[in-house]
């Protein structure tokens, strides 16, 4: 489990839904992290698996 900027990050980055395997189809999911490349994103919850790149924390407006 990575930290991150904050508190509200590292909960929501590192979130892993017990229900739904893949996380674009977890209502609950909201951002999706890559470690290997260390980018973050919002998950779009239209049914595909589309996100929006974002380089400040949505919380405490840190730069990612």
């Amino acid at each position: 489990m990575k930290n991150h900027c904050c508190e509200d990050m590292t909960f929501h980055a590192n979130f892993k839904c017990e229900i739904h395997e893949n996380p674009f189809e977890c209502p609950d999911k909201i951002i999706i992290f890559y470690e290997q490349n260390n980018d973050y994103g919002l998950i779009i919850h239209d049914g595909g698996m589309s996100i929006i790149s974002i380089d400040f924390c949505p919380w405490c407006g840190s730069k990612l």
